[in-house]
């Protein structure tokens, strides 16, 4: 390559050098002439949102049972996990129910990360792969093999939205403890104390305040949430992209989506009151109609697609 008179010449447009060195960012790349142009497009584009019925988050609850039928135990191991870290968390706060009922809520806001095998493994059953263990330890380990660059934003995204997730958990956490344990007429340390002194007090409008506030973070969170994840594990896209689309969709589908989100608190509620046992097969079904609200949602065409999370069975063995 020719050298200018002023020597190399480097410009930046969109996180990219344009002169025909290696890119900085991760992703395909063709080449014309002496610039590097990438084909993931550019970051303040969003995939276009489509409008969808008002009935079609039942659906996706049966396209979720189906996918869990074709994943077999695998999927259901999720809901194993989910159980028994929910289970984990009563026991270290079982006399401190005030600080139990915003963990136990706080844990189900970090649901969508945890929920990111599941994905895959709808993912691999659209695709007409083989949605087995493989395809999970492969999404959880070996996702960033398909990076060049380990320190750019598209590497980070996944963890950094985790993060995010966690920080609004910590928060509700904190600030559902705070109001319980000031506003409370007298200690709550187990369900019949949160039942008598704050759902049932006649004095106060605590529990009013405590669903209030926590649909007040619970909404944005959600609105953050609902198809984030998934775009995130199938696209090229930033975070922003990512948490920009997950808000469209809520914008132009605000009546289906708040059915979508009642409808998660509803099996939420009914697995946890179940002795946790009933998230077993509630979190599976959601996890994977997630992945179809996704699907039903968002249209992609135009957004490079994340290379399948390819290592060597080899190296995992033959799950």
């Amino acid at each position: 390559m020719e050298s200018t008179p002023s020597g190399a010449f480097l410009r930046a447009a969109n996180g990219y050098w344009l002169t025909g060195i290696k890119p900085l960012r991760s992703g395909r790349h063709y080449t014309s002439g002496h610039t590097t142009m990438p084909t993931s497009p550019p970051i303040h584009r969003i995939p276009r949102v489509k409008t969808i019925g008002m009935m079609h988050p039942l659906l996706w609850l049966v396209q979720g049972m189906r996918d869990v039928a074709q994943s077999g135990w695998v999927s259901i191991l999720h809901g194993v996990a989910m159980a028994v870290i929910g289970a984990a968390i009563i026991a270290i706060a079982q006399q401190r129910f005030w600080l139990l009922a915003g963990a136990l809520s706080g844990f189900m806001v970090i649901a969508p990360v945890l929920a990111t095998g599941l994905y895959a493994l709808s993912r691999a059953i659209s695709r007409k792969e083989k949605a087995n263990l493989s395809v999970v330890l492969k999404t959880w380990l070996n996702w960033q093999n398909s990076h060049f660059n380990k320190w750019d934003n598209d590497y980070w995204c996944m963890v950094q939205f985790g993060l995010l997730l966690g920080a609004a958990a910590t928060g509700w956490v904190m600030t559902s403890a705070a109001l319980i344990t000031l506003l409370s007429p007298a200690p709550i340390n187990n369900p019949m104390d949160f039942v008598q002194h704050v759902i049932l007090a006649k004095d106060n409008w605590l529990f009013e305040i405590w669903l209030a506030v926590g649909g007040i973070l619970a909404a944005p969170m959600f609105a953050s949430s609902v198809v984030s994840m998934p775009l995130l594990l199938d696209r090229r896209v930033t975070l922003m992209q990512a948490i920009a689309t997950s808000w469209q969709t809520v914008l132009v589908n605000p009546a289906p989506l708040a059915l979508w989100a009642a409808i998660i608190m509803l099996f939420t509620m009914l697995g946890i009151g179940s002795l946790l046992l009933g998230l077993i097969a509630v979190i599976p079904m959601l996890g994977h109609a997630s992945w179809h609200a996704y699907r039903d949602l968002v249209d992609v065409t135009g957004f490079e697609e994340r290379e399948a999370f390819s290592a060597p069975d080899s190296q995992l063995g033959k799950l």
